[in-house]
């Protein structure tokens, strides 16, 4: 049989990484974690996952059912002696060991150690024929607890995106300025100048001119760093980070000065001659 065979060549207990006298609890805590691991569905790029997860539900089947593993503890057994036995020979004495008994396989019947191997063998495929039959309940119910905390977790990722997304509030800054209602150039300011000025600090999504008080407008930047202008400004990001309602500073521009030939205007030397005016309107 196929499943016996690769059965006879894996360790079933390094597979799952447990101890051989392990208990049935342990074996299943292993098996779920690692097969949680190794499942096909959180590995689409892996060729090897499905493979892996059927020796994985393979070893929880022969060690949670007694006569199973028994079976399987008596051939592992066997091969470990065996082993220890050929291990210990010299490779002179280990060349002629492995002659003879090469010679031996075709001239006569198996000997004792390899009768007994071969029953073992024979009775633990008995024994995984016979957990096939019988629907191997214990594997569905250990698979299904997979597939649950699987769900569990794409539910508490998409509980926590949409928490994310309705808690995002994006920091608005008040300008104000001297300005005549009247002057149609708002004092120098216009919303190009205004914008040049605080694109340098971050994205801003929005910024309005009022229509009806001259001198006043309000920007709005994408994140709460932006929105903080210089080193006087870092205490209002401090508190607003710990404010858990909208909040909208004020802050107040000097007079605009007039651009010389070849100056650029609103540069960053004027803007640090600012005089700052910072409240906190809730």
């Amino acid at each position: 049989m196929a499943v016996t065979k690769e059965l006879l060549q894996m360790d079933l207990y390094a597979l799952l990484g447990i101890e051989e006298k392990a208990e049935d609890k342990e074996v299943k805590k292993a098996y779920r974690q690692k097969a949680l691991s190794c499942h096909p569905d959180k590995n689409p790029d892996n060729p090897r996952a499905a493979e892996l997860f059927h020796q994985l539900s393979q070893a929880l089947e022969v060690l949670t059912d007694a006569a199973a593993r028994a079976a399987y503890d008596k051939v592992r057994k066997a091969k470990k002696q065996a082993a220890e036995r050929t291990q210990k020979l010299d490779e002179r004495r280990k060349k002629v060991k492995l002659d003879l008994e090469a010679r031996e396989r075709q001239a006569q019947a198996l000997g004792s150690e390899e009768e007994e191997e071969s029953g073992s063998a024979r009775t633990l495929e008995q024994e995984i024929e016979r957990l096939r039959e019988e629907g191997s309940r214990q594997l569905e119910e250990q698979q299904r607890l997979i597939r649950e905390q699987m769900r569990q977790e794409q539910e508490q990722r998409l509980r926590g995106m949409a928490e994310n997304s309705e808690n995002k509030e994006t920091p608005k800054l008040k300008l104000k300025w001297k300005s005549k209602k009247e002057a149609e150039s708002q004092g120098g300011y216009s919303r190009d100048v205004l914008l040049r000025l605080f694109q340098k600090y971050g994205e801003v999504l929005n910024l309005v001119l009022s229509s009806k008080k001259a001198g006043t407008a309000v920007v709005e930047f994408a994140t709460v760093k932006a929105a903080v202008l210089g080193e006087e400004t870092q205490r209002v990001k401090e508190w607003m980070g710990e404010c858990s309602r909208d909040g909208v500073i004020s802050y107040c521009l000097a007079p605009h000065p007039s651009p010389s030939p070849g100056s650029q205007c609103a540069s960053r030397s004027w803007l640090s001659r600012m005089k700052w005016a910072w409240s906190i309107t809730l």
